[in-house]
């Protein structure tokens, strides 16, 4: 299947004037990184425990920044699995009295109430997730979407930025903390799984890698 089927369904962010050079940039779609942390692996069956979502920001001279982080604790789902070795992993406690987690669809709702401000303001059609192994993120938000019925996703259906692929080829690093290590990156491994802490280290390595290419002259502002 052809994403060209969705270039012809942008969300209503139609502008006259000149496109936003964050459009231009990446053919109308805004980088938005995403981190979930879950109840295991399989995103039709485990619970999505935690997700954040962080915008990217284009300053005068191009180049990327990230700008705002959204996060919510996430309450499992109705039937939802989830692995004791999952909540080993990421160190959430489900009975934390200060978890405060909201419904998935709280969590979605408030998320794409606000990219879409964001597509507006940067002339883009439609989003696309950045992520480290970005696919994961990517199936466990597409299934959130799928069990909630929310109609409008801002975000292409299938099609993601993987940093573990760019780092790989920017660094020879796939793994979160060596990237950031390798590009300069504070990382407190202490802080890691954190759906918040990731996502913001990942927009921190995604911005640079990106910036780094645009300083070695890897890109330039051509017309579709």
């Amino acid at each position: 299947m052809s994403e060209d089927l969705y270039d012809d369904e942008p969300e209503n962010n139609s502008h006259s004037g000149p496109r936003h050079p964050m459009a231009a940039r990446f053919r109308g779609y805004l980088p938005v990184v995403v981190d979930v942390e879950t109840g295991g692996f399989n995103c039709a069956t485990d619970a999505l425990l935690e997700i954040a979502a962080t915008t990217i920001g284009m300053d005068e001279s191009g180049f990327l920044y990230p700008e705002h982080t959204q996060f919510f604790r996430v309450e499992p789902f109705v039937g939802a699995n989830i692995e004791q070795a999952a909540l080993d992993f990421t160190g959430i406690k489900l009975d934390h009295p200060l978890r405060m987690a909201v419904t998935e669809e709280h969590a979605l709702t408030e998320i794409f109430r606000s990219l879409r401000k964001s597509l507006k303001s940067n002339s883009c059609k439609r989003a696309i997730l950045v992520g480290h192994n970005s696919s994961f993120d990517l199936g466990f938000l597409n299934a959130a979407v799928a069990r909630t019925g929310i109609k409008r996703n801002p975000f292409h259906p299938f099609s993601s930025f993987d940093t573990a692929t760019l780092a790989g080829l920017a660094y020879g690093q796939t793994v979160l903390a060596k990237a950031c290590q390798a590009a300069g990156i504070d990382f407190d491994g202490k802080e890691a799984h954190s759906a918040r802490y990731d996502t913001e280290k990942t927009a921190e390595l995604y911005c640079g890698i990106v910036n780094r290419w645009k300083e070695m002259g890897g890109w330039m502002d051509f017309d579709d």
